[in-house]
């Protein structure tokens, strides 16, 4: 069995503050603000409970996560699993769709953050400086992630922490302005007629809720950079899985509160929930939220993605070992410009498309990661180092059918486009094996 032996690791670390506040960044971002609309359209008060019991299905592979992360100290996450698990070649596919998902997350974010800015800004109706304020995060995440760690944890920390006050006194404020009218009818008088309609009402609001908690995954892809991460990185998932959730339901109860009926009408709900209640006042303030989470979600990202892409070359030469190339202050500047370029060509996607390709490379890494954890428990390999997953087998079984379900909300676009970088993956990492097998014999 192949096991990847640990970098040497710098004395600076990110603390568990600084795992957690990264996380949180990663998970709340534009779905918070802009889905309630899809979730009350579909279930109207209930998709509280489609919320909730989302978080509940998602926190199950979390915790998968939780045991894997126990188990390993390098940086790569799901890719670092499946490696280990079931060879190179798999390894190195999930890797890729991996670094994919990242790149489609955050150009997913800056594309949100910028159609925010159109609502209320005329001036980036303007294509010209769309694209240029487009490009020009992306240049400038760049540029900051240069400069390592201390730089990112200054910029992430203020973000989450911002961005969590505007949520809380959304909440907190929110409450009083709340009529308790507006939370009946429960469930929409469409979805208890017809052939199965609660069926598929429910299973719509589902995914867009499940896609709501997908950012978790990220959170152990650079563990080298993290203090005790076999420790912490369990203990981040798990608090960031329950924060999120408390803070999902509380925003969708208040806003339904404020709103009624008239949620599903708003492109920006939140926004103008709190500026029904408060006064124009507050729609600035959470629409400066808004772009706050979308800004700290796609930084989030800009910082591990490359990250990854940066593991799987300098672990095995998956990759060419130019990629893992790191400047003094320890920052993979090969990677980081990589990870650019290609977020600079989907940010010419539309947001809805990204956010079906976030789903479909999310099911990619997390099967694998759940089977890693079955063949784990079965075979003894690997054993745990702060966190073991209880219930034996139960609660990854349960989490691979949840995972299945993904399959039925994918197109066939979306299809296309996972053949096509799996296949480009599988060519690229044909002829870099052939590659290495040339220069050993040489």
């Amino acid at each position: 069995m192949m096991i990847i032996k640990t970098k040497q690791k710098s004395p600076r670390k990110l603390s568990f503050m600084s795992i957690y506040f990264l996380g949180i960044n990663g998970v709340v971002g534009s779905g918070a603000f802009l889905l309630p609309q899809e979730i009350y359209r579909d279930m109207n008060l209930a998709g509280v409970g489609v919320m909730l019991f989302a978080a509940i299905t998602v926190s199950l592979i979390a915790l998968c996560y939780a045991d894997l992360a126990s188990r390993f100290s390098d940086s790569g996450a799901a890719w670092i699993y499946s490696y280990n698990a079931f060879g190179r070649f798999w390894g190195y596919e999930v890797g890729i769709f991996v670094w994919f998902l990242g790149c489609c997350t955050m150009a997913a974010e800056i594309v949100a953050f910028l159609t925010t800015l159109k609502s209320f800004i005329p001036a980036f109706n303007n294509d010209w400086l769309y694209y240029s304020s487009v490009f020009g995060m992306i240049i400038f995440f760049s540029i900051i992630n240069f400069f390592g760690r201390t730089i990112v944890k200054a910029l992430n920390n203020i973000s989450s922490a911002a961005k969590m006050l505007t949520i809380i006194i959304f909440i907190v404020v929110g409450i009083f302005f709340i009529h308790f009218a507006h939370f009946s009818p429960v469930i929409p008088k469409a979805a208890t007629t017809g052939a199965m309609p609660l069926i598929e009402h429910f299973g719509a609001a589902f995914s867009v809720t499940f896609y709501m908690f997908c950012g978790f995954s990220f959170i152990p892809i650079a563990a080298e950079q993290m203090n005790n991460p076999e420790r912490n990185i369990p203990r981040v998932l798990v608090a960031v899985m329950l924060s999120v959730t408390i803070l999902y339901s509380a925003m969708m109860v208040v806003a339904i509160g404020i709103l009624g009926s008239t949620t599903s009408k708003y492109t920006t709900p939140i926004a103008q929930a709190f500026k029904n209640g408060v006064g124009e006042w507050g729609y600035v303030v959470i629409i400066v939220g808004m772009l706050i989470s979308m800004f700290g979600v796609a930084f989030a990202f800009s910082f591990d993605t490359p990250t990854l892409i940066a593991s799987l070359a300098g672990e095995h030469q998956m990759l060419p070992k130019w990629i893992d190339k790191k400047n003094r202050y320890d920052a993979p500047w090969v990677a980081i410009i990589l990870t650019a370029i290609v977020a600079g060509f989907l940010v010419t996607q539309s947001y809805l498309f990204l956010v079906s390709c976030i789903v479909l490379a999310s099911f990619v890494q997390y099967v694998p990661s759940i089977l890693s954890v079955i063949k784990f428990k079965y075979t003894g390999e690997f054993p745990n180092k702060g966190f073991k997953l209880p219930g034996k087998y139960f609660i990854p079984v349960a989490a691979l059918i949840i995972s299945a379900y993904m399959i039925t909300n994918f197109t066939l676009k979306t299809i296309l486009v996972a053949v096509v970088v799996a296949v480009l993956a599988a060519i690229s990492y044909f002829f870099m094996n052939r590659y290495n097998k040339e220069k050993k014999v040489n």
